[in-house]
């Protein structure tokens, strides 16, 4: 909550602004407002108040900075605010069709059939986890021991080349590491294990799980560079060792920071698409047996992806899709609260908070 006196200090700040800075604020807030307007109601006629905005962040920019800098910086916040709302109420509205004709057997239901206009989850829900769990268990043990290394154990020379490669593997697009899975990997996991189709929830996993790697490196490096000097000093000052230093007293305490950084690992393997779309076919039943993770099946991403453009004008079908959109938005959003709470809980920890 804001305090009184903070109110009172940010109100006297807008009253001392001079009347055309008042004026200009306005008219760029209103011209703001309607251009939102327009975008919904008339798309024709968006460039009009756009333009008019320009111009306001124009002549604010060139004659009051400091305040033109301020106002577009809490625009920005407000705006991501309001866009990730709008995002949010978009997909819950679109799926509310299926819902209404599905009921909770949206969620457990295995059959997809756009014949009867019965979609159920279950089948893309699994597809998720399997290779969600596999990508995990490539990510987390590498991404740690990449991270150890990176922070205790490289030379300078060796950290220099090696932090900045890691982190360019962050950038490759996704298609190339599914084209690579699809064309390199897949034909030799086909023909050394005999599988009767070409893809697998295990090469989906195992893709993913590398490309989850220099977020899980990334985070958790920072995560252990963060943590005191002081701490490890004291620890070799007692006679222990670099690795035990390291063992006992560093992954410790950064240990909030290292599980933050396997969930956002976890959160880019659960949104991802395109690797698992060119992998994958469009197999929309259960593996048999369920625990089969070299069987053919879908994920919700890459049922999105595949089937969007031929549900272009079979609404059920199109608000099934947008009902995945909404298991995925609260599975990634769940994981991303979880995330920011134990960094939160790391921050405090070696601050000497409780």
């Amino acid at each position: 909550m804001v305090d009184a006196p903070s109110f009172s200090a940010v109100r006297r700040s807008v009253d001392e602004l001079e009347t055309p800075a008042q004026i200009a604020a306005a008219v760029g807030a209103l011209s703001l407002v309607a251009a939102f307007t327009a975008f919904i109601a008339a798309p024709t006629y968006v460039a009009f108040p756009l333009a008019a905005f320009i111009a306001v962040v124009v002549y604010g920019w060139v004659t009051y900075q400091a305040e033109t800098a301020r106002a577009l910086s809490l625009l920005t916040t407000v705006s991501t605010v309001i866009i990730l709302g709008l995002i949010t109420a978009y997909l819950f509205i679109q799926s509310v069709p299926v819902v209404r004709k599905m009921g909770l057997s949206i969620v457990t239901d295995t059959v997809w059939r756009t014949s009867t206009n019965r979609y159920g989850l279950l089948t893309m829900m699994w597809g998720t986890l399997v290779t969600t769990i596999i990508a995990t268990l490539v990510s987390a043990p590498l991404g740690i021991a990449g991270a150890i290394f990176i922070s205790e154990l490289a030379s300078d020379m060796v950290r220099e080349v090696t932090k900045p490669a890691i982190e360019l593997l962050a950038g490759i697009p996704s298609i190339v590491y599914g084209f690579i899975g699809f064309m390199v990997l897949n034909p030799y996991l086909s023909n050394e294990l005999l599988l009767p189709t070409s893809g697998s929830l295990f090469l989906v996993g195992v893709m993913i799980g590398f490309m989850a790697l220099p977020t899980v490196v990334s985070v958790a490096e920072d995560s252990l560079t963060a943590v005191p000097n002081s701490m490890k000093s004291g620890s070799v000052g007692l006679g222990a060792t670099d690795w035990q230093t390291t063992k006992s007293v560093t992954l410790p305490a950064a240990i909030s920071g290292i599980s933050a950084a396997v969930i956002l690992g976890v959160g880019r393997a659960v949104g991802e698409t395109m690797a698992a779309t060119v992998i994958l076919g469009n197999v929309t039943r259960l593996p048999d047996p369920l625990y089969d993770v070299f069987g053919n099946t879908i994920t919700l991403t890459s049922a999105i992806a595949s089937q969007s453009g031929v549900a272009i004008g079979r609404p059920t079908q199109l608000s099934a899709l947008f009902a995945a959109g909404v298991v995925l938005f609260v599975i990634v959003l769940t994981l991303s609260i979880v995330s920011q709470a134990i960094e939160r809980r790391m921050a405090r920890k070696l601050g000497g908070e409780q």
